[in-house]
């Protein structure tokens, strides 16, 4: 099977929409600066030497999908702010502007987290990341607008060897929101450092296998979801006020300081209010 788009940062946004589209996701090769991975990849290594790998959940179902030799953290922000300067990536809010924005009035940060596949990891299982909120796209499915927009982003190269993530493009269009597909018919995500795979939370994919003795798979993930929606992760919990204070207003929206608008009507904020008032870095 064909492989996903793979693009540079200097092409044609609408080369970009066609292809994610078209195939429920594309490779854009050197998404972020140099100087931003290497600050982030330093940071995550350096916090990774401290953590375990495996889940934190206690339920056997996420044992299995987080995997028992990936790590995994949150709060990236907190370890270095290169996060911040990487939720603002000019081409990653083009593409999740006109697929959530353009639908919704706003998003906010679903996750912002690590997947560092150790060595060994089997492949994860497939999934679309869209249903964990099954209830809305159910009925609907596949003619439900998109609610998710994913990006895997490559701290080092990520081979298919390292478990490059697995994906099948163009099911986001199949008919049969229960079909998740079979591995013969993925294809793995290779891509140079700073690149990162933006995709559909439509399409099935998964972390892919880990076929390596000693070598480990540096990449981390950052998602959006419409703002009316509960994100997989609070980070309003995670961030002090002294931290967000200086940030831009959109990094704010995005980490749940401000309030949700559901149409231009609302500018002031109409959901995820304080005693009525909209939320701002000063509430």
């Amino acid at each position: 099977m064909t492989g996903l788009t793979r693009l540079q940062n200097t092409a044609d946004h609408a080369l970009m929409m066609e292809a994610f589209n078209r195939d429920g996701g594309v490779i854009v090769e050197n998404l972020f600066p140099a100087d931003v991975i290497t600050r982030m990849r330093d940071a995550v290594k350096l916090k990774a030497q401290a953590s375990r790998p495996g889940s934190k959940s206690p339920e056997a179902l996420w044992k299995i999908f987080h995997g028992e030799k990936t790590i995994r953290f949150t709060g990236l922000g907190m370890i270095d702010p290169a996060f911040f300067e990487m939720l603002a990536n000019p081409i990653l809010q083009r593409i999740s502007d006109d697929v959530l924005l353009s639908q919704f009035g706003s998003y906010w940060l679903n996750t912002g987290q690590t997947m560092l596949i150790g060595p060994g990891e089997p492949a994860q299982y497939l999934h679309r990341d869209c249903t964990n909120w099954t209830a809305y796209c159910r009925p609907l499915w596949p003619r439900c607008p998109e609610v998710t927009v994913s990006t895997m982003i490559a701290l080092e190269d990520m081979t298919e060897e390292l478990g490059g993530t697995r994906v099948i493009p163009g099911s986001h269009l199949w008919e049969d929101i229960d079909r998740v597909g079979l591995s013969e018919q993925t294809v793995a995500t290779e891509m140079p450092a700073g690149s990162g795979m933006i995709y559909s939370g439509k399409v099935i994919h998964g972390g892919g296998a880990n076929r390596t003795k000693d070598q480990w798979r540096f990449a981390m993930h950052i998602s959006f979801v419409a703002g009316w929606l509960t994100p997989e992760e609070a980070s309003a919990l995670a961030y002090p006020i002294d931290v967000i204070k200086a940030l831009p207003e959109r990094t704010q929206r995005l980490l749940g300081y401000r309030s949700y608008d559901p149409t231009p009507y609302y500018r002031s904020g109409r959901l995820w209010l304080k005693d009525f008032d909209a939320i701002t870095v000063d509430s």
